[in-house]
């Protein structure tokens, strides 16, 4: 696909491009946010360097694509509750996103997308790995497709996020959605499901429903689905969670990594 307006230069085949010529903080043409639209639809996950952005420009970028949506499971900014800081360095015992996964994918409409901004970045360390789930489920056999026609997932939030605040007396969102979902923009189907937040496959036993998502997380992590994006410091990356999983690798500590992170609100799964 041809671009006037904005330089996209693919990353992989099946997923990622790194976008030059446009400033997220800045003035954005008509003719930019539509070519930025069409690099989505096509590549799935988009990489920026060299970004300079306060919080009301990442949320005015955030709003070109949606309603921005509040976080289910972590509270946001005091002044700005749609931003949500994502923040590791030497006193942290854990790391938000070490699994394989779609966010907030327990909602019943799972955002359209997630844009990351990360100012301060390690020295070494610190990618953040993603993974196409157009080219998961277009790997699949023939028949493997057939099965899986019809077949739900139970996406729970209540135990990814009721370890991190035991205190806080609230119910965590549970949505059932298709494990073979049709993109509502290039109409593709992909595979949605993921392991942090699936817990079983209401229609088959319980057995049965074990060794299919467990099949299909090792299915997912196959390499030849992946792009791995190197941070540097004030890089965004905007990836599209209707079709995606991601996962950041937490190999650089005690080092620092830090920024801010908006969520646009999507739609029902079918």
């Amino acid at each position: 696909m041809a671009y006037d307006s904005i330089d996209v230069r693919p990353v992989t085949l099946r997923i990622g491009a790194e976008v030059f010529g446009v400033d997220l903080g800045g003035k954005i043409s008509n003719r930019q946010r539509d070519e930025l639209h069409q690099a989505m639809a096509e590549h799935q996950v988009l990489f920026f360097r060299d970004q300079n952005l306060t919080h009301d420009a990442h949320k005015a970028f955030g709003r070109m694509f949606g309603d921005l949506a509040i976080h289910s499971g972590v509270p946001g900014l005091p002044d700005h509750p749609e931003i949500v800081a994502i923040h590791a360095d030497a006193n942290s015992k854990f790391v938000a996103g070490e699994n394989w996964h779609s966010d907030l994918t327990c909602n019943a409409e799972p955002p359209m997308g997630s844009i990351l901004y990360l100012p301060i970045v390690p020295e070494v360390g610190g990618d953040t790995l993603f993974a196409s789930m157009y080219a998961a489920y277009e790997a699949l056999s023939d028949r493997m497709k057939v099965y899986l026609e019809g077949l739900t997932a139970i996406h729970d939030g209540d135990h990814v996020y009721r370890p991190l605040f035991p205190d806080l007396d609230r119910r965590y969102p549970c949505s059932t959605h298709p494990i073979v979902r049709t993109h509502p923009v290039t109409k593709r189907k992909s595979l949605f499901v993921n392991a942090s937040y699936v817990t079983r496959i209401p229609e088959v036993s319980k057995e049965e429903s074990d060794a299919i998502l467990n099949y299909l997380y090792a299915h997912c992590t196959n390499p030849n689905f992946h792009v791995r994006f190197r941070w540097k410091p004030h890089s965004v990356a905007f990836w599209d969670n209707r079709c995606t999983q991601h996962l950041a690798v937490w190999d650089y500590f005690p080092q620092t990594r830090s920024g801010f992170r908006v969520t646009v609100a999507g739609d029902a799964p079918f």
